[in-house]
């Protein structure tokens, strides 16, 4: 892949927390015929990932790249998304290390998704699983605020697969990631990070609605292709 062509690695993104949150996206997604995206289940209980599961299939969703894991999520449902929609990529947070053994048999597929508190879980060990998932917005905050993360993260780069990205907004007055944007400034930030950060699956993490969302990557490929 083009490493320079970013308009074949940002992917729109599923969010929410509500069954609203993904029925009111994937009624966008079908009425613009969007046949790719990720799918953010980390906010739904599992009434609300089964009632997503059993939608998707009738969808004009072909593949799903990415998929944000939670702590109740089971085998079965990641199994869903491989067989169905082509995953490759399940993102996890330091503390479901804990739980490895309920994905066992997946965790190559798994990549770690770093917070920015400077509290980094002594069992954290990248090196059972994937890689990495850097949140760019987490990464942009950790180097802001001198955190731990963005140390290991700087430390790990030659060493260990970087394979995918979310990407939110970024708040330069707190130092912190936003998951709703009312100002695409608040995207400028993706010109500060270092080439290497970026992975060929980009999946944005806000809960804007689907043709928001459309009108940031727009914004975000004339700034990241101006960078590269």
């Amino acid at each position: 892949m083009n490493k320079t062509d970013f308009s074949k690695r940002i992917y729109l993104g599923i969010t929410g927390g509500k069954n609203i949150d993904w029925q009111s996206k994937l009624k966008e997604i079908n009425q613009l015929g969007i046949k790719e995206a990720a799918v953010f289940l980390e906010r739904f209980n599992k009434q609300e990932r089964d009632n997503l599961r059993r939608f998707l299939p009738e969808s004009s969703i072909k593949k799903v790249p990415l998929v944000h894991l939670r702590s109740d999520t089971g085998k079965d449902e990641v199994r869903f998304f491989i067989d169905n929609f082509q995953t490759e990529y399940f993102n996890i947070h330091e503390d479901h290390f804990n739980l490895l053994d309920q994905w066992e048999g997946y965790w190559d597929k798994l990549y770690l998704e770093m917070n920015y508190d400077s509290e980094i879980a002594k069992n954290v060990k990248v090196r059972k699983i994937g890689g990495f998932c850097v949140d760019l917005a987490h990464f942009k905050s950790a180097i802001a605020r001198g955190s731990d993360e963005a140390s290991y993260i700087f430390s790990e780069k030659d060493k260990i697969k970087f394979a995918s990205n979310h990407l939110g907004g970024y708040s330069p007055e707190t130092k912190s990631d936003l998951h709703v944007i009312a100002n695409l400034k608040n995207f400028d930030y993706l010109a500060t990070l270092p080439k290497w950060v970026f992975s060929d699956v980009i999946a944005i993490e806000v809960d804007n609605s689907i043709k928001e969302q459309m009108v940031f990557r727009d914004y975000i490929l004339k700034l990241l292709n101006g960078v590269q």
